[in-house]
């Protein structure tokens, strides 16, 4: 990671972000350097439910995850692929990697099977699909005021309700986004 990455940080959308994709959304960027970004929004739940996910994969689930494990819509890309944020483990999974002291990323299914039979992580979010932005992309988006970014916490991924993480993230910065005004001012 460059001194200047953003890597384990969250990106904040500014309320004038009109895209529908980012509009008051939070994303944690999972990987940030000279050939673009890559990161998992946070605060978008579906309407299915991780029960609906292990159906649709075929496995068994012998014990109903609790609501410490969140499903979301990571973002525009690839919706078909599922990446899980979730603490270290003791247990090793197929396709896991760090992205931080306290957050692993794995986009195996051993963790879902796992999660389904009651001995996976004891907290998870599994964001399918992801936002991506190409080399300088998202340096100029900063620089046209459309993000915030932060600091990641595991425990605003983990701990603070899913609607709630778009203000929640602001407010670590001391900003109130309900205070932004969207429209730009002309003397």
């Amino acid at each position: 990671m460059t001194a200047d990455s953003l890597k384990h940080h969250l990106l904040i959308a500014m309320p004038q972000l009109a895209d529908p994709n980012f509009h008051h959304s939070v994303t944690y960027l999972i990987e940030h350097n000279a050939d673009g970004a890559m990161g998992l929004t946070l605060n978008r739940p579906m309407e299915a439910s991780l029960m609906d996910v292990f159906a649709d994969l075929e496995i068994e689930c012998l014990a109903p995850p609790s609501d410490r494990h969140q499903l979301v819509s990571g973002g525009p890309v690839q919706p078909e692929a599922g990446f899980i944020l979730h603490p270290p483990t003791e247990q090793v999974w197929q396709n896991s990697v760090p992205v931080d002291d306290d957050l692993w990323l794995t986009t195996s299914r051993d963790i879902l099977e796992a999660i389904a039979a009651g001995n996976g992580p004891d907290r998870s979010l599994l964001a399918l699909g992801y936002a991506g932005w190409g080399a300088g992309q998202l340096e100029q988006e900063l620089v046209e005021n459309a993000w915030l970014s932060t600091p990641a916490t595991a425990d605003l991924i983990f701990d603070v309700p899913v609607t709630q993480r778009w203000q929640a993230a602001a407010a670590r910065l001391g900003v109130d986004l309900n205070l932004i005004s969207t429209q730009a001012g002309h003397s």
